[in-house]
């Protein structure tokens, strides 16, 4: 699935590179960072895409310096030509070839798509003090009943590890993580180019999550998971 994101295939099928979606995922991870107040004066972030999120999280931190490491050429050139003073992108793996330590290392939509994500899991402890994940939660009752949407992530945006709440967090604990804060996030609900699909889901997922989110989260989907661990 690398030569996914290192060819033109990637870039085809998403041609924004999902850009549209960073104010939001720079926004949760504000307030993960802010509501455990940790040190955040160096900030990396692994499969960072076109440095959409980077560059949101600067405006946020101005006393960070931020880095980005991308595998894909092409938004790895999107991303170049944005760089400032405090925010640089490399078109490297940084766990292949080594690198400085982070204060806070963010790895965003990235584990569903790697093919050995436990190893990859496991690299990433010695690069960053404390790491913040963010899970798609694919695997709900209705997405298994109806099948196609696992089915169009995975060839649409390539997704081959699917999640639910428990299996994300044991993943982490089972590669040696500490499990410090998570929360929900309504992706489903809240991004941008929503599906009609996901549109009509919206107001059935906010009674019940309302009510008990674990359910609502288990049983309709339409929601991920920010996870921050050391």
């Amino acid at each position: 699935m690398k030569e996914m994101y290192e060819s033109d295939v990637y870039a085809e099928k998403n041609p924004t590179w999902h850009e549209e979606d960073s104010p939001w995922k720079a926004g949760h991870i504000e307030r993960m960072i802010k509501k455990n107040n940790i040190s955040n004066s160096r900030i990396c972030e692994i499969g960072c895409g076109t440095g959409e999120i980077l560059l949101n999280l600067e405006k946020a931190f101005p006393q960070a310096t931020l880095s980005g490491y991308e595998i894909s050429p092409q938004a790895f050139k999107r991303a170049e030509a944005k760089e400032t003073a405090r925010t640089h992108f490399y078109l490297k793996d940084l766990l292949a070839q080594g690198g400085p330590q982070f204060d806070v290392l963010l790895i965003i939509d990235v584990i569903e798509h790697v093919e050995d994500y436990i190893s990859f899991i496991k690299k990433l402890k010695s690069f960053g003090t404390y790491k913040i994940f963010h899970i798609p939660l694919d695997i709900s009752a209705q997405s298994v009943i109806r099948s196609w949407p696992i089915s169009e992530l995975r060839r649409n945006v390539g997704h081959i590890h699917y999640f639910f709440k428990q299996t994300a967090l044991a993943t982490l604990e089972d590669c040696g993580y500490k499990i410090i804060d998570h929360f929900y996030t309504a992706s489903r609900l809240e991004l941008p180019n929503q599906a009609l699909s996901s549109k009509i889901m919206r107001f059935p997922r906010q009674m019940m999550f309302a009510v008990n989110p674990d359910l609502a989260v288990r049983l309709l989907g339409g929601y991920s998971l920010m996870v921050l661990a050391e």
